[in-house]
């Protein structure tokens, strides 16, 4: 999935990240004392990515159980996403917000633009404080950022259209790879469009397949 979006390098420098979740065949089963019966529902994993805003290129995913918060996955898809692309911006929700996350961000040269809960105040870390402060005093501009936000749920919306919103497998492990497999046909429907919109020439020299 990475290397599939390594030829947008040259036109990706903004960065959005969230999650979404996809359906399995697989039940949750449990007896609830208050209702007296067995209760059951679907199964569900959930999907981290980061997308490049320009294009909407997945430029790193990783897959979760349904329930696994979303701020702990930020450090690696940065780290996936800055060995192949110079970040100038990361933008995502209130759930991403934290001391680490906003120092990660930063770490790659990348400013992170995160809106702040209603209960924050400036005390944190040199990143923490520059954010605040942007965030609290030039919140137009602030927000102009944070808006491209909304590409990677067009992401997620137009991944699912085109490849379905749940997964068939049983096996965990196959789940996992269905919705790689879904990402990764995702991002040639994009590399497809960048060539014949942008002019790109796709250029995989050097990229390394391990199977």
């Amino acid at each position: 999935v990475e290397e599939s979006a390594a030829p947008l390098a040259c036109v990706e420098s903004k960065f959005a990240v969230d999650s979404t979740g996809f359906g399995t065949v697989t039940y949750r089963r449990w007896y609830d004392h208050k209702y007296g019966r067995e209760m059951k529902e679907h199964g569900w994993i959930k999907a981290h990515a980061m997308i490049g805003t320009t294009t909407n290129v997945i430029t790193a995913i990783r897959v979760t159980d349904g329930n696994a918060n979303d701020s702990p996955e930020l450090p690696a898809l940065l780290e996936s996403t800055a060995k192949r692309f110079t970040m100038a911006e990361v933008s995502a929700d209130k759930a991403y917000l934290s001391h680490a996350n906003l120092a990660a961000i930063e770490a790659v040269r990348a400013v992170p633009y995160v809106p702040f809960k209603v209960n924050s105040n400036s005390d944190g870390s040199a990143a923490w404080r520059r954010m605040f402060g942007l965030f609290l005093y030039r919140q137009a501009d602030f927000l102009a950022h944070y808006h491209a936000r909304s590409n990677v749920a067009s992401t997620f919306s137009a991944m699912k259209r085109k490849f379905g919103g749940s997964v068939r497998s049983k096996n965990p492990t196959a789940q996992v790879n269905e919705v790689l497999c879904k990402a990764l046909c995702f991002n040639l429907s994009m590399l497809v469009h960048a060539i014949h919109e942008l002019g790109i020439e796709p250029n995989f020299t050097g990229l390394t397949v391990s199977l």
